[in-house]
């Protein structure tokens, strides 16, 4: 049970750095003419990488594009960072209650 859950959890924290990675070029080219905001389906590529398909980016349909190509919004991507921070603190979190469980298990087996 724990290899599955922490499996899952490997998942989505490797997602979530992606994420991650994926914000943090699109605020780093905001200013560069043509660039187009690329993101993740992240529900659909959970789901993918659970089965072990490598996450694929996409280009972020729907947000205005300027006058010089660029579509990246600064207050979208700083939403997503601070998002993405939660969440990954709420995985780790999550994840290191699952080895507490497992460590406790084995402390009471040495001393029963």
């Amino acid at each position: 049970m724990l290899d599955r859950i922490a499996g899952a959890l490997e998942c989505y924290m490797d997602l979530l750095s992606l994420r991650q990675r994926l914000t943090t070029a699109n605020i780093a080219n905001a200013d560069t003419p043509g660039y187009k905001t690329v993101d993740l389906d992240f529900a659909s590529e959970f789901r993918r990488a659970l089965e072990g398909v490598p996450p694929r980016p996409v280009e972020v349909p729907g947000l205005t594009t300027r006058n010089d190509g660029n579509n990246v919004s600064l207050d979208r991507e700083s939403r997503q960072l601070a998002e993405n921070a939660m969440r990954f603190s709420a995985a780790s979190n999550l994840l290191r209650s699952q080895i507490r469980m497992v460590r406790s298990a084995i402390e009471e087996g040495k001393n029963g």
